[in-house]
């Protein structure tokens, strides 16, 4: 489970302060990413799926600022895993909001579970309104012995991880499910793809069932995580990781300061 304690922030008047009360109006937009001694990777491509989701345009006229002073209260030391938030049920001009967290630990393998029931996300296009219960679908998952569920369509084919995006290897070929499955536009997989791509591999999307992945590597990406390694699928045996550290390395490599 993901802790969602830390220093909790609300944007008030052009200036991000303090906030310790309890709110229990739900996330209507959310995004978070890893920092880690002041590096981050992607601010400005998460700042923007944030902002995309979002049409109040008070708040869109806020966001410069707002993302701005985000920048500013992140620490340069240690590792970090900030969030912010856009709640639509608070008063205008009062939604923008900032939790700095301490990073959860951080591994370079994982174990997968298909969830068994039916994938009752309301808005799998946004990050925010489904994260609690994409995290008792993971919860679900941890109670029999894996790390991450792996939610499926109706049909049984690979949507999307509970809190990550899943990717396989086709022979040299870096493959993810396609648009007949809904799964969360995902910034660490849009930048393992362009990476694939720059290192002259083909990269595909088809639609595919847990157990088509036989033999195959197969990977579970989240911005806090970045690359895994999947080790155990079920009964699925899967492949050896050929390019697992590889391309864990040059995703690290485009990480910059969080103060640029």
């Amino acid at each position: 489970m993901m802790s969602v304690t830390g220093e909790f922030y609300q944007y008030l008047n052009g200036e991000l302060v303090k906030f310790d009360h309890a709110l229990s109006d739900p996330l209507s937009v959310a995004d978070s990413w890893l920092v880690s001694n002041g590096m981050v990777r992607a601010f400005e491509r998460h700042a923007k799926r944030f902002s995309g989701s979002i049409s109040d345009p008070i708040s869109q006229q806020q966001m410069p600022e707002f993302l701005s002073q985000v920048k500013e209260l992140t620490p340069v030391s240690g590792d970090w895993f900030p969030r912010i938030e856009y709640r639509e049920a608070q008063p205008p001009g009062q939604r923008l909001f900032l939790r700095i967290r301490e990073a959860p630990s951080r591994t370079k393998t994982c174990s997968l579970y298909t969830h068994q029931d039916q994938d009752t996300r309301e808005q799998p296009f946004i990050k925010g309104p489904d994260l609690s219960l994409c995290q008792k679908f993971r919860r679900l998952a941890n109670l029999r012995g894996a790390d991450e569920a792996v939610l499926v369509s109706e049909e049984g084919y690979i949507a999307d991880g509970a809190l990550s995006a899943i990717l396989w290897w086709e022979g040299d070929v870096l493959v993810g499910p396609d648009d007949s499955t809904n799964w969360l536009p995902s910034i660490t997989r849009e930048l393992v793809f362009e990476l694939a791509r720059q290192g002259g591999y083909q990269t595909a999307t088809r639609a595919a069932k847990p157990n088509e992945l036989e033999d195959l590597e197969v990977w579970s990406l989240s911005a806090l995580q970045g690359i895994r390694g999947v080790t155990g699928w079920g009964d699925i045996n899967l492949g050896q990781h050929r390019f697992l550290a590889p391309f864990r390395k040059r995703l690290e490599l485009l990480s910059a300061s969080i103060k640029d």
